[in-house]
């Protein structure tokens, strides 16, 4: 087990983790998951994902910020010693620095989160000022964005022509200077990756970005096989889980059918025989 459970990690803690040994993180979303990978990660980001992982939807569009808070306090739960950042869902933080923190200060005082996560670059920087400025880390997140994936044209690769690299570099650079204690780079080609990390102040976190990255994040579903819906690229897979969880479903459904479960040890007031 690692030792990084020993001591919480605050934002600043990651900030100052710049250059250092890469960070490490995952997105989930559950008590058992956060109390199981909490000992492993120096954060962990309750992401927006949990739409299409948990709830099957098509994007991210669809969370609310009730969903978010409801699964920020059982990763809170799951893992009370670990800093915990909480994705602020699409329509709750672009309309003004104003709504912005408004949505901000529900999710750290019902969650007990550590700090909130914004999608967004040069248009979202006065926002991660703002909060900034009044209490609220604020990771950044710059490259493909989830919440703008019908603007986007889908889930693709970001940065390969000029014109588009120039622009997730400037935004990368504006949440930079915003305030951001740390930036979430994704789906960006590998130079412009590198390129941001050797750049900015702060650390860079990719997912499928840069080897180069001063950190890392996956789906915790992905990571260990149990999201099926679709393998993107960048996804590693340490684990596969789903045959195992198919084969025990399966073997459930026989034994019940075959009323060999539940046996006379799984039931109550009945005296087992002595052996």
């Amino acid at each position: 087990m690692s030792e990084k459970a020993s001591k919480r990690l605050m934002p600043s803690d990651i900030r100052a983790m710049k250059g250092k040994t890469p960070i490490v993180s995952l997105s989930l979303y559950t008590a058992p998951q956060a109390r199981l990978a909490a000992p492993y990660c120096d954060f962990l980001l309750v992401g927006d994902s949990v739409g299409m992982v948990l709830y099957g939807m098509d994007s991210t569009l669809g969370v609310s910020l009730d969903m978010m808070i409801e699964h920020g306090k059982a990763v809170r739960r799951g893992a009370p010693g670990s800093c915990v950042i909480v994705d602020l869902p699409f329509g709750t933080y672009e309309a003004s620095p104003e709504q912005a923190f408004a949505s901000a200060a529900r999710v750290m005082a019902e969650t007990g989160a550590h700090g909130v996560k914004i999608e967004g670059g040069v248009a979202m920087a006065a926002t991660v000022e703002f909060l900034a400025r009044r209490g609220i880390p604020v990771m950044g997140h710059v490259g493909l964005l989830p919440q703008a994936v019908n603007v986007a044209g889908g889930f693709r690769a970001h940065g390969r022509d000029s014109s588009e690299a120039s622009r997730i570099h400037e935004d990368a650079l504006a949440i930079d200077e915003a305030g951001a204690f740390a930036m979430v780079i994704e789906g960006v080609v590998e130079e412009l990756a590198r390129r941001i990390t050797k750049e900015v102040n702060v650390p860079t976190i990719g997912i499928g970005a840069s080897p180069a990255c001063d950190g890392q994040i996956l789906v915790a579903d992905d990571a260990v096989g149990l999201f099926a819906a679709f393998k993107p690229r960048f996804v590693k897979r340490f684990a596969e889980l789903s045959p195992s969880v198919e084969t025990a479903f399966a073997a459930y459904q026989s034994e019940v059918q075959a009323r060999t479960f539940p046996a006379m040890e799984h039931c109550f007031g009945v005296k087992q025989s002595a052996t």
